[in-house]
């Protein structure tokens, strides 16, 4: 397996399991999310996009990664260029680290939608901030999640859910179906040990580290 870390241009905070996750995986970074390898201990070896966010600073701080400059108008973002390369070299699993937050909301959409893409195409994605980390539920499979006791969670649907049970949480669920647009699967709070199951649709579980429980 070659597992990869995609460098994003979203904050990110350094966490010891952030520091796990990513240790050993290959690197590639995507414009301005070049700014955490030190930081992650990584050493990318690809350093793509169109550079526009990246200070002159920055730019002769890495002399040694290999570079690949794309135009500013074009149809793919940095991020998804990154994803490509990864895929081309090889990748059978991904990381994508900063994949939340930032600037550009519009980018942190585009994440979630490409980690479930990735994910039913054979691609189990990982998406992390180091503060927050989502994961694709897959239908058919029951998931269970290495998240402590009191841990703020909810489910992102894309679509209708059918068939969706909650167990090792403060509001469980057992087989509901759940409209797309509710907010029934916002806002649970881990208890004990977390599985899920999903029969029908599409959706991800988010976890938010460093969120009081408000719920």
């Amino acid at each position: 397996m070659s597992r990869f870390s995609i460098l994003l241009g979203g904050d990110i905070r350094l966490t010891p399991r952030l520091l796990a996750q990513v240790a050993g995986t290959r690197a590639i970074a995507a414009d301005s999310g070049m700014r955490h390898a030190d930081a992650l201990g990584l050493a990318p070896e690809l350093w793509l996009g169109d550079f526009d966010s990246v200070p002159e600073d920055m730019s002769e701080a890495f002399p040694e990664v290999a570079r690949e400059v794309f135009p500013i108008e074009k149809d793919k973002t940095d991020g998804e260029l990154a994803i490509d390369a990864a895929l081309h070299l090889g990748a059978t699993s991904l990381i994508l680290v900063g994949a939340f937050g930032g600037a550009r909301p519009d980018h942190a959409h585009l994440h979630l939608a490409q980690a479930v893409h990735l994910a039913e195409t054979g691609i189990p994605t990982l998406l992390s901030s180091g503060s927050q980390e989502g994961r694709l539920l897959v239908t058919g499979e029951r998931h269970a999640f290495d998240l402590e006791d009191g841990t703020l969670f909810s489910i992102l649907a894309f679509t209708d859910l059918s068939g969706l049970t909650v167990e090792g949480a403060k509001w469980p669920l057992r087989a509901v179906d759940v409209p797309f647009g509710s907010s029934l699967v916002l806002s649970n709070v881990v208890r004990g040990e977390l599985t899920v199951t999903l029969r029908q649709g599409r959706a991800l579980l988010l976890a938010d580290f460093f969120a009081d429980e408000k719920v």
